[in-house]
């Protein structure tokens, strides 16, 4: 009787969660997942050793740090994964009202660690950025107030998301952050189009991005400098843009070879936001399009099963996950290769940083989570229903 109202049934729920999950987790994403941890380690012990010797700490320091920071977050990620759409949004509710607090409390009790903008707290041994854990809270957050707008009665949802990003982006920028806050916009503006947003809204809400890029050009020094750099016809290659650049160029198809890279002794980021340079120069092109293909396949494979399952607010919690995952890693490599302007922005699982992935860990887990087989989330079988 369950097959003929729901067709197949993928999952008997008398099992236990263990083997469960392991039956209905989508093991092609959560494979490219491991491997990009492995790939970030292997750059970290290639981009590490030069920025631990100017700061007089063993050589394996940071990658040592890398590998728990890592290790947290593999676990994390297997943690959520294993939980019900419900119980991930309860945590995202949660974890996005202390991440909200923890930013609107950085003017006060943040610090910038000379980078000039105030973004981190400072625990002694390690240091948070409440942004990115943020990300994934505000995501599904937005994604639940625009499920419940579609039902009968329902709030309007969509006005109350929007007003929420417009509050975290106001904050972000105020940092400054201008790459977490067009991140921020971009999830959001995915999960409205998805929602059904009419072409029209979507068009006028481009011409007010467009036009607080205007704004923010001519009142903030830091994004009309980064602007202005972008844009300009020269790179300088004294300059980080400019020692990415080159490192690329030098290591051609195949690499100059590994450990022979020169680019982690000059850059001060090799490490985080110009990774994908060391790799571009110690192994080549060819490890450049095999992290990339990574990318590709966790967002593909995760949107073509959300578009099998038929609950809206899975649909779009996991759309916008997906989306700011993949966008993030263009991000990273697009300012590396000056496709854009600098954002100072992580390269998922492979840049080296404890905040970003581990908060990585928790998004990618509750993407997981929300592609898992579940009996009713096939779109064909209620489509099949309606046509006999």
């Amino acid at each position: 009787m369950t097959e003929m109202v729901y067709g197949t049934v993928p999952v008997r729920t008398g099992d236990p969660v263990l083997p469960r999950w392991w039956r209905t987790i989508d093991k092609w994403s959560l494979s490219c997942i491991l491997m990009l941890c492995g790939i970030g380690l292997l750059l970290g012990l290639a981009s590490s050793p030069p920025l631990a010797a100017r700061n007089g700490l063993d050589p394996f320091y940071y990658v040592t740090r890398q590998a728990v920071f890592g290790g947290t977050a593999i676990t994390v990620m297997f943690i959520v994964s294993m939980m019900s759409p419900t119980l991930v949004r309860r945590l995202a509710v949660l974890g996005f009202i202390c991440s909200f607090i923890a930013l609107a409390l950085l003017p006060i009790l943040g610090t910038d660690f000379g980078k000039g903008a105030v973004r981190w707290y400072s625990l002694g041994f390690a240091s948070v950025q409440p942004s990115e854990f943020l990300k994934p809270g505000f995501i599904v957050v937005a994604a639940w107030f625009m499920a419940a707008g579609h039902q009968v009665g329902g709030p309007p949802g969509k006005t109350y998301s929007l007003i929420l990003a417009l509050i975290i982006v106001a904050f972000l920028t105020q940092q400054p952050d201008f790459g977490q806050a067009s991140l921020v916009l971009f999830a959001w503006g995915v999960m409205y189009f998805v929602a059904g947003a009419p072409m029209t809204l979507m068009i006028v809400a481009a011409s007010f991005v467009v036009f607080g890029g205007f704004v923010a050009y001519y009142n903030s020094e830091h994004f009309a400098r980064r602007i202005d750099g972008y844009l300009s016809a020269d790179v300088d290659p004294t300059t980080q843009l400019g020692y990415a650049t080159n490192a690329i160029r030098e290591g051609g198809f195949f690499g100059v070879g590994v450990g022979e890279g020169q680019v982690k002794w000059s850059l001060p980021d090799a490490h985080t936001d110009f990774i994908i340079a060391v790799a571009a120069e110690e192994y080549g092109l060819v490890c450049v399009l095999v992290i990339i293909a990574l990318y590709a396949v966790i967002v593909v494979r995760s949107l073509m099963r959300l578009m099998k399952e038929r609950d809206m607010f899975i649909r779009l919690a996991g759309t916008g996950l997906a989306c700011a995952f993949g966008v993030q890693a263009m991000i990273n490599m697009g300012v590396a290769v000056r496709l854009l302007p600098a954002k100072g922005m992580t390269l998922p699982f492979v840049s080296y940083g404890g905040s970003s992935l581990i908060a990585g860990g928790i998004a990618v887990g509750m993407l997981l989570a929300f592609t898992r087989s579940r009996p009713q989330g096939e779109m064909a079988d209620v489509l099949g229903r309606i046509g006999r």
